[in-house]
């Protein structure tokens, strides 16, 4: 018998470009102390050859289009002996190309053998995402077989974030650097060039850390309702989306109002009569409802959590992030000088309301790996027996 043993250095998730690595350990158990052996040749157990590789596997219910692309993707899978046992549904929109670990490896009682796989996440991977209408999933695969055997797998589950969608689109809220302006000092160490990857890193730390308010006067048919304000407009995973909600102003009365936090997930996908199929799904997580009769002021706190994908597009589809609102409000003078507070106060029996509803697009960042870690608890360790 033989254990593999798969251990993530740097845990489960990665951002696109970073470099995955695994330690990836290959053991032969002792056997019992009673156990006798027939021949020398018992002693030890063997495998023939071992892999590994990086695979994203796409799953949609619309038929997708067979295209070239798709094909460059699954070649690394299908020229290996990894094909004849992927039972993965969908396709595959990402594979690296297989490492090989060793070849003949024997193993003497309580004898092992570690190997280090290392490999980067390309930049323009798809992020790990599990919507409604398509789901992209990663995994590390590790392959091995006996001599005459069938192939056995590991599969270890990875989450993958994007990194720089959407950068472009708001990297006017950072202020340029002014470093390189700066006199030069021959005492200090020469400071190295960062990579890509840093660059990128920085910049989304700025533009989230960037506080821009931006107000919002919310109004309907019948006068202003509200006056909303949102201290910035772009968040990383687990930041707290905070505003403000000002009632001095407002000339219709609001009874109460709820802020959710939804994606919104759209695709477009061609299919093989050249037909194009667009569907969209609205999706909600965290909402918080409050009762404002009475109140000039009033906040939102609605937490980003740490499970869910940030904006991102790829050919097949596009994911954004809004903060959808439905405000309560009502036209009864009985409630233009209502103060709830005080002493003998007393709500009408009946109250005519009307629903209004506005939706607020917003930037959702990712944030690095080791807070999502912090935050959620994954299994970094995986195990398989090969008998």
């Amino acid at each position: 018998m033989i254990e593999i043993t798969a251990k993530l250095v740097k845990g489960s998730v990665y951002l696109t470009g970073e470099i995955v690595e695994c330690s990836i350990t290959f053991s032969h158990p002792p056997s019992p102390s009673h156990k006798v052996s027939q021949s020398h040749s018992d002693v030890f157990e063997s495998l023939a050859w071992a892999s590994a590789q990086i695979n994203c596997q796409c799953t949609t219910d619309v038929k997708l289009k067979k295209n070239e692309d798709a094909t460059t993707r699954e070649h690394f899978i299908n020229d290996t002996a990894l094909s004849s046992c992927m039972k993965d549904s969908g396709r595959v929109e990402l594979a690296t190309k297989p490492k090989i670990l060793f070849c003949d490896l024997r193993l003497s009682p309580g004898q092992f053998k570690t190997y280090i796989f290392k490999e980067k996440i390309p930049n323009d991977s798809p992020p790990s995402y599990r919507g409604q209408l398509v789901k992209y999933s990663y995994k590390l695969i590790v392959g091995t077989q006996r001599v005459n055997s069938p192939v056995k797998l590991l599969k270890v589950p990875l989450r993958v974030l994007p990194v720089s969608t959407g950068l472009h689109d708001i990297s006017g809220l950072c202020n340029d650097t002014t470093e390189d302006l700066a006199p030069a000092n021959p005492f200090l160490e020469v400071k190295q060039s960062e990579t890509p990857f840093e660059i990128a890193l920085q910049t989304l730390q700025n533009i989230t850390a960037r506080r821009k308010p931006n107000f919002y006067m919310i109004s309907n048919t019948w006068g202003k309702v509200a006056r909303f304000c949102l201290f910035k407009p772009a968040y990383k995973l687990g930041e707290d989306i905070i505003g403000t909600f000002d009632f001095t102003v407002a000339t219709v009365t609001c009874v109460q109002f709820s802020v959710s936090l939804q994606c919104e997930e759209e695709t477009s996908i061609e299919q093989n009569n050249g037909d194009k199929v667009k569907q969209c799904r609205i999706i909600t997580f965290n909402k918080q409802h409050d009762v404002c009769l009475g109140l000039k002021y009033t906040q939102l706190v609605l937490p980003t959590p740490l499970h869910i994908t940030p904006a991102f597009t790829t050919p097949l589809m596009s994911l954004n992030w809004r903060l959808h609102f439905e405000f309560v409000t009502s036209t009864n003078k009985a409630l233009e000088n209502a103060t709830p507070d005080q002493s003998g106060w007393q709500a009408p029996t009946e109250l005519s309301v009307e629903t209004m509803v506005w939706s607020l697009p917003i930037k959702v960042f990712s944030t690095t790996p080791a807070q999502i870690v912090q935050g959620l608890q994954t299994n970094n360790v995986h195990r398989l027996l090969i008998r």
